[in-house]
C-alpha cells in the first residue's frame, strides 16, 4: 500500500489514539446505534414521517399499510446508521476506506476510467451516499469534481471537510455548470447526484416509479455536448452492512439530430437506473423528499397549506416598498 494510502482524514481537534478508536469502531455498534437513532426519530419526526409513508403507498399502492409501516421504520434506521457512519467516516484514512469497503463491476469503473475522456458519474441518496465519492477518490487516485447543495454553515463546513479529504473538490449547484464544462474538457471526473427533482427550467418530465415527475438533464446536456461516458455509481448497504459500491456499466444513450428529445430520454435512461437500485434497496433511498409534489401536489397537503399561508401573509404584508 502506498504512503498515500495512510493520509489520516479526519478533523483536528481529537488525538490520533481517538481517532484510531474510532475507527476501529466495529461495523455492529455502529449499526445497533444508528437504528436506535432511526427508530427514535421515526416516532419523533411526525412531518418526515407522514411524507415518507405517502410516497411509498403512492409508488407501491399494491403493498398493505403494515409493509409501508415496515419500511418506513427501516427508511429512518437506514438514515440513522449512515449519519454514524458518517461521524466514523471523519477519521478513516484511505487505506481504511479502501479496506472497509467492497466494490462490485471494478471493471466497468476501470475501463471507463481509462478513456482520456471525462467521466460523469451519477448516483443518489442511497446507502451511505457520502461513502461513494470518498471510496472512488481513493481507489483510482484520482479527484472528481462534485456538485452539492447548500447546507446550513454548521453541517456543510464538516461534511465538505469529509468530502474534500481524499482530493475531490466541491461547487455549489448555483453556476456549477461552466465549472464542470472545464472539468471534462481536461478529462476528469465529475460526479452527479440526479434523485432530487429541480426547477421547471433546468429539468425535463420523466416517469420514476411509474408516476410523473421532473428531473435534471444537465448529466444529458453535458453527456451529448462532450461525448462522455454516463457511469451509474451506489454505495448500498449489504445484509452483514457492510458497504458496498456498485459500479454500473456506462449507460448506452441516444444521440440524434433532435437535441431536445434526446435530452428528455437519456434523463429517462438515467432516472431509470437510479429507480432500478432503488427497487433492489428501497429501505435504503431517502424517501424523505416531496419527489412528485411539482404534478401530485395534493400528496403533500400540508406542505400546500403552508404555501398558502405564506402566500396570504405576503400579500396582507403589501408590496415591498421601493
Amino acid at each position: 500500500m502506498s504512503g498515500k494510502n495512510n493520509i489520516q482524514i479526519q478533523p483536528k481537534g481529537l488525538s490520533s489514539s481517538i481517532k484510531k478508536f474510532i475507527a476501529s469502531i466495529p461495523k455492529k455498534y455502529i449499526v445497533k446505534v444508528g437504528n436506535i437513532f432511526g427508530g427514535l426519530a421515526y416516532l419523533l419526526d411526525a412531518r418526515h414521517r407522514r411524507i415518507v409513508k405517502r410516497n411509498l403507498k403512492f409508488t407501491h399502492p399494491e403493498w398493505p399499510l403494515d409493509k409501508i409501516k415496515k419500511l418506513s421504520v427501516k427508511t429512518f434506521q437506514s438514515v440513522g446508521i449512515t449519519v454514524f457512519e458518517i461521524c466514523q467516516m471523519t477519521c478513516f484514512s484511505k487505506k481504511d476506506i479502501l479496506q472497509k469497503v467492497r466494490i462490485r463491476g471494478k471493471e466497468n469503473l476501470l475501463n471507463t476510467t481509462k478513456s482520456p475522456k471525462g467521466v460523469i458519474m451519477i448516483s443518489a441518496h442511497i446507502g451511505n451516499w457520502e461513502m461513494c465519492h470518498l471510496f472512488l477518490s481513493s481507489y483510482l487516485q484520482k479527484s472528481q469534481v462534485i456538485v452539492a447543495q447548500k447546507q446550513p454553515v454548521f453541517i456543510e463546513r464538516i461534511i465538505n471537510k469529509l468530502r474534500t479529504s481524499t482530493g475531490n473538490t466541491i461547487i455549489s449547484k448555483r453556476g456549477a455548470m461552466s465549472k464542470l464544462v472545464r472539468t471534462l474538457r481536461k478529462g476528469e471526473m465529475i460526479g452527479l447526484l440526479i434523485d432530487q427533482g429541480t426547477s421547471h427550467r433546468e429539468g425535463v418530465d420523466v416517469t420514476f416509479f411509474g408516476r410523473k415527475t421532473n428531473a435534471t438533464y444537465a448529466a444529458s446536456l453535458l453527456a451529448a455536448r462532450y461525448n462522455c461516458p454516463v457511469l451509474p455509481i451506489y454505495c448500498i448497504r449489504e445484509p452483514d452492512a457492510n458497504l458496498t459500491v456498485v459500479v454500473e456499466p456506462p449507460l448506452k444513450l441516444h444521440k440524434t439530430d433532435d437535441v431536445r428529445a434526446d435530452l428528455q430520454t437519456n434523463t429517462q435512461i438515467m432516472t431509470n437506473s437510479v429507480e432500478k437500485i432503488i427497487r433492489l434497496y428501497p429501505e435504503q433511498w431517502l424517501w424523505f423528499h416531496k419527489r412528485w409534489k411539482r404534478y401530485y401536489p395534493d400528496l403533500y397537503p400540508e406542505d400546500l397549506a403552508r404555501r398558502q399561508h405564506q402566500r396570504e401573509k405576503r400579500r396582507a404584508r403589501g408590496p415591498k416598498k421601493r
